[in-house]
């Protein structure tokens, strides 16, 4: 295990006490996104892959942000955005180089949401956005991708997510049946 995991473990639903414990180096560009939304008045965090793959050491692919501004919100805090599944509540922000420094200069930021139901095996046919980030964590697919980070708040794992990691284990949030039922394909995303 990388040194940047440090073993902590929460209740179901309980935020990590020791925002200090974990730390993890976040992108500039993450971190002018996440500090842009908050200085609105909204949270925000990286969420998913990139805090898992950044608990195992690895370089994160990309990096999302999840927030309880809804769309219109983040659209109109940065310059140049893209609606890239604004009916799911998901708005892409590009920054220019020195607002992003190094590196990837696109970033999805998704709204807290409530998936409705799946028609399709696939997509939900609508969402619902909430104002709590456990609600929005408590619809993703596995404990641990289900975590989010803030540079100064540190990790939130309210499933379990890195005693996941640590034991190797692959976990659904919820009851397995209902979530590949939902969506097929997390089926070979857990493989």
């Amino acid at each position: 295990m990388h040194k940047l995991y440090e073993k902590k473990h929460v209740k179901k639903g309980k935020w990590m006490k020791d925002p200090k414990a974990i730390q993890i180096t976040v992108p500039k560009g993450v971190e002018h996104i996440i500090r842009q939304i908050e200085q609105a008045g909204y949270e925000a965090y990286a969420v998913g892959g990139c805090v898992r793959d950044a608990l195992l050491g690895r370089e994160p692919e990309d990096w999302d942000i999840t927030t309880s501004a809804k769309p219109e919100v983040v659209k109109s805090l940065f310059l140049r955005t893209i609606d890239t599944g604004i009916e799911h509540g998901t708005v892409t922000v590009l920054l220019s180089p020195q607002e992003a420094g190094e590196g990837d200069r696109a970033f999805e930021v998704t709204t807290y949401r409530v998936d409705g139901i799946y028609e399709d095996g696939r997509h939900p046919k609508a969402v619902s956005f909430t104002g709590s980030l456990e609600e929005d964590l408590a619809r993703r697919d596995f404990t641990i991708n289900a975590m989010a980070y803030h540079m100064d708040r540190g990790i939130i794992d309210c499933y379990h997510g890195q005693e996941d990691l640590e034991n190797k284990r692959v976990r659904t949030v919820g009851r397995a049946e209902e979530r590949f039922t939902e969506d097929a394909l997390r089926m070979m995303r857990g493989i």
